[in-house]
């Protein structure tokens, strides 16, 4: 019998820790490779921890509720036969990542001890500040203020260790008696507003919250832009009403207008790359892949964002089935993190609610992000050898909203009728 810790993997980019929400197998049960084992919550994504290898699992560590820290056993499973090369190089690699994220922690570590040796060692009335207690303060964001009004009880009146764990343990007791004066407050006030006109109050959920947050630090982040154009796209509804048919025959999945949005956006932030940026400080980071998120509703009436990797490198087939496939997943839960970090560029699809168009708000890091509008039969003044005539043609209005700290008007305008020229023009190799 060949025992196996079972560890929580890397869930993302930046995450470091998740909450165990339910296991889905019990100790003593038998599983197969791949088989999934509990879900898990990160600030980013709920996804589920899948079995590394056949076995039983014979011990489950952390239990529903605990939050736990990448790297950190959460079960152990037995398995009657040694692994298989390909099980070892899967947790070796596993392994790898592991390290890669303690790393950053060291090295978050270190970036606080050397900002504490910067600091000075007495506090305004100059008392003695000794380097662990700097450390601690700036961790934990403690003014010199905070430590002025601390009485040490270290030798000659010193703040100690146990003096700052103290103001911690105080402070930490000052929010929660707030907290809860706060929650009795937004209780009277829900009942008041309850007896008074019968409004509902509703508490946002995670999701929600951490969309609101997100949404937030967008506009404060960046000076938002929008700018418009019209296409008209009949040429393209008309060859896709020719071919969807024979492509859900042979392909068994439906011809959506998505894909082609994505075909067409990524060509043209490959002819514009300085659209497929984004702002670190004073610094812009272009690009190497287009990576294009698509924002996708959810039963629940959140919003998610997966992404597709390599855009420009894949045929219209293949942005159908990554398109139809992530949407499907997404709708179900059943996304994995990495399939919504990393994204360059965001398109978002008003249409789908036969909204003509809107002003979307940038996914940050991103620098800009496409919403369309539904198509519709419109009135159109069309120039012909004999003269303009007036005909019905099929017509969309395209939104780009981008930061105008790196992104101008102009850049953004032929940004925008690029992809214009695209769709009217729209051929694909798709037969």
């Amino acid at each position: 019998m060949v025992r196996m810790n079972i560890v929580l993997p890397a869930m993302g980019e930046g995450v470091i820790e998740a909450t165990i929400n339910k296991w889905l197998v019990p100790e003593g049960a038998k599983v197969k490779e791949d088989d999934p084992l509990v879900e898990v919550a990160t600030d980013k994504v709920d996804s589920e921890v899948p079995a590394p290898s056949e076995g039983t699992i014979v011990s489950i560590i952390a239990r529903e509720g605990s939050t736990i820290k990448v790297g950190d056993i959460i079960a152990i499973i037995e398995n009657s036969s040694p692994p298989s090369s390909e099980e070892s190089r899967q947790v070796m690699r596993e392994v790898e990542r592991v390290r890669e994220t303690i790393a950053e922690i060291k090295k978050e570590k270190k970036e606080v001890q050397s900002l504490s040796r910067d600091l000075k060692s007495r506090t305004p009335s100059g008392k003695f500040i000794s380097p662990l207690v700097r450390s601690i303060s700036v961790r934990e964001n403690i003014t010199y203020t905070d430590l002025d009004r601390i009485t040490g009880t270290g030798m000659d009146g010193r703040i100690t260790k146990d003096d700052i764990l103290k103001l911690l343990e105080l402070r930490e007791k000052e929010d929660a008696i707030k907290a809860v004066e706060a929650l009795k407050t937004a209780k009277k006030q829900e009942k008041a507003t309850s007896m008074q006109g019968g409004d509902e109050v509703i508490e946002m959920d995670r999701v929600r919250k951490l969309i609101a947050e997100h949404m937030v630090l967008s506009k404060k982040t960046s000076p938002h832009v929008t700018s418009f154009i019209d296409a008209d796209v009949t040429k393209l509804i008309n060859w896709r009403n020719s071919v969807k048919e024979k492509f859900y025959s042979t392909e068994g999945q439906k011809l959506t207008l998505t894909p082609i949005f994505i075909d067409a956006v990524a060509r043209a932030l490959y002819d514009y790359p300085m659209i497929n940026i984004s702002v670190d400080g004073n610094n812009i980071i272009k690009k190497k892949n287009i990576n294009i998120g698509m924002a996708t509703a959810l039963p629940d009436g959140n919003l998610i964002v997966p992404v597709i990797r390599n855009a420009n490198e894949k045929s219209l087939t293949g942005l159908a089935r990554s398109v139809n496939d992530l949407a499907e997943r997404a709708r179900k839960g059943k996304l994995k993190p990495e399939e919504i970090t990393g994204g360059t560029f965001t398109i978002t699809n008003f249409g789908s609610y036969n909204n003509l168009a809107g002003t979307p708000i940038i996914n940050q890091p991103q620098a800009a992000i496409m919403g369309t509008g539904a198509v519709r039969k419109m009135p159109a003044v069309i120039e012909t050898p004999d003269g303009d005539v007036i005909a019905i043609r099929h017509i969309m209005i395209l939104s780009l909203s981008y930061d105008h700290r790196v992104i101008d008007g102009a850049l953004a305008g032929k940004f925008l009728n690029k992809v214009k020229e695209i769709l009217e023009n729209y051929s694909s190799d798709l037969v």
